[in-house]
């Protein structure tokens, strides 16, 4: 007797009821042995759905097409020959999202303040995401070796090294969590986990009393000095001992430098001390700092492991912004605008933490354009032109808050240079020829300009902070007047200052 399909449900709760609700329809309505083994699979699917599944784990049943979900929906079992498959990661689920029928994709709504605040928190650099794209390789090689000072019950010394901004501090905070959790499967004891930033110093000898102060407390009131008792302890055997090891995480090891770096020696000397049970990390952005800070340490053949960070390239840095954003749900920027960013940076200087501060100041851009547009027009998404106004602000020349910070009429007087230079294809021209220049800006603008004398001081000062060069003559007029520095700079620096709009319109002619 043909028996009836049971339909398919993309949503979990319809699959929980209504195959059940299906198969006793049909128990009802056939044959006694049909309703047997009608009543046996009812009773196995029964037993098998205890939980609707989340909509993650629906994508995972829908692609397997004659699959079953255990109860803890972290396997499904092909009918046809009932070998497991796994789950698929969360990251190819969130990849499939898009295309899933069951996954409601958020609504980008600009004017809301919450989903504003919402992107501006996945893009700051405090927001560390729970997997560390990009330096896998690196976690691995600190992780591999931390656990092998456990393993083996020796101390050891490791130098993380890099420019800034390239996940040092980050990966080596994930390795600390992995190694706790790690040391207590392998059944091993946690090491004691101290992490001292330098840059909280007072001095570079005050790192010896910190270690004290939290791993050693009852060392604290010897009458020796601090770095004298670590000294001491790990050189003798210790009959109380624990046995259980030490990790001393060290980040901006740069502050520790003194003039004989004796301070960077002592500290990496703990750890080649007989009875140490010290695992040393240090971080710092000085590349080569194990070979020019610690020649007594090589000599004494316990120079430490090295683990060098890149900066980041532009396929990377793309990628960590698109995985801070894809949780959101929503598109906020347009993706030329996103790559744009990444190839500015990467080019720069590979630092993530200026990428995530561009794409911050961009949404801020975004922000402002927002608040002027009227109801009519429409701003949907962050585009190419907010993220090259970021960029151009977090990549200015010093030279351009220099111009901007000047009084205004000094200001005044480097827009009539470069306008003179502009409109007379000069590279050069007199305290005479740029007073009228400067009088004329001023009178187009309704500001009185300033006297002869008063003019010739404010270029004087130009000329002490470099920014004009002044030469000599018998009468005032005659001086001659140059730039010192580019057009463009002093161009950049008052197009975003209101006042000069009119004043630069020379540049549209």
């Amino acid at each position: 007797m043909p028996v009836s399909k049971i339909p398919s449900f993309s949503s979990g709760s319809e699959l929980g009821s209504a195959v059940v609700n299906d198969l006793e329809i049909a128990g009802r309505c056939q044959g006694s042995s049909t309703n047997w083994k009608r009543s046996r699979s009812q009773s196995a699917l029964k037993s098998s759905i205890k939980s609707v599944p989340s909509p993650a784990k629906r994508i995972a049943l829908r692609r397997c097409s004659n699959a079953i979900v255990d109860s803890k929906g972290e396997q499904c079992c092909d009918d046809s020959n009932g070998e497991p498959r796994v789950v698929p990661s969360s990251k190819t689920l969130r990849e499939e999202r898009s295309s899933d029928p069951c996954f409601q994709r958020s609504t980008w709504n600009p004017r809301d303040p919450a989903q504003i605040q919402a992107v501006k928190e996945a893009l700051h650099v405090a927001s560390a995401p729970d997997n560390i794209v990009c330096r896998e390789d690196e976690q691995k090689s600190i992780l591999d070796f931390c656990k092998a000072c456990i393993e083996q019950d020796k101390s050891g010394s490791l130098y993380v090294c890099g420019c800034p901004g390239t996940g040092k501090s980050l990966s080596v905070k994930k390795v600390k969590e992995l190694l706790v959790l790690w040391a207590k499967e392998a059944g091993f004891q946690a090491p004691e986990v101290l992490s001292i930033n330098c840059t909280l110093l007072t001095k570079a000898s005050e790192i010896f009393s910190k270690v004290i102060e939290k791993l050693h407390p009852h060392l604290k009131n010897n009458s020796c000095s601090p770095l004298q008792d670590l000294q001491k302890l790990y050189s003798q055997k210790r009959q109380l001992s624990s046995g259980k090891m030490m990790m001393i995480i060290v980040d901006e090891m740069d502050y520790l430098r003194t003039r004989d770096h004796q301070v960077l020696h002592d500290l990496f000397m703990l750890s080649t001390l007989p009875y140490s049970q010290c695992i040393l990390i240090g971080i710092a952005n000085t590349i080569d700092l194990a070979d020019r800070f610690l020649p007594r340490v090589e000599s004494l053949n316990c120079k430490p492991n090295v683990v060098t960070y890149c900066a980041y390239s532009k396929d990377q840095i793309l990628k960590i912004i698109q995985q801070r954003l894809i949780v959101l749900g929503y598109d906020i920027f347009e993706p030329i605008a996103l790559e744009f960013c990444a190839r500015k940076v990467a080019a720069a200087s590979g630092d993530m933490r200026k990428a995530l501060d561009v794409c911050r100041s961009a949404i801020e851009v975004f922000e402002a354009e927002l608040r002027l547009a009227t109801n009519k027009e429409e701003l949907k998404i962050v585009r190419f032109d907010h993220m090259d106004i970021a960029l151009s602000r977090a990549f200015k020349p010093l030279i351009v808050d220099t111009i901007q910070s000047l009084p205004q009429h000094q200001q005044i007087i480097l827009c009539s240079v470069v306008k003179f230079f502009w409109q007379c294809k000069k590279n050069a021209t007199t305290i005479g020829e740029l007073n009228r220049s400067y009088s004329e800006i001023c009178k187009g603008n309704h500001i009185p300009p300033v006297g002869m004398l008063e003019f010739t001081n404010m270029c004087r000062a130009l000329s002490d902070q470099g920014l004009l060069n002044v030469g000599q003559a018998k009468e005032i007029k005659q001086k001659r007047v140059t730039l010192k520095i580019d057009g463009s700079d002093v161009i950049f620096a008052l197009k975003e200052i209101r006042f000069f709009n009119n004043c630069l319109e020379f540049l549209n002619k």
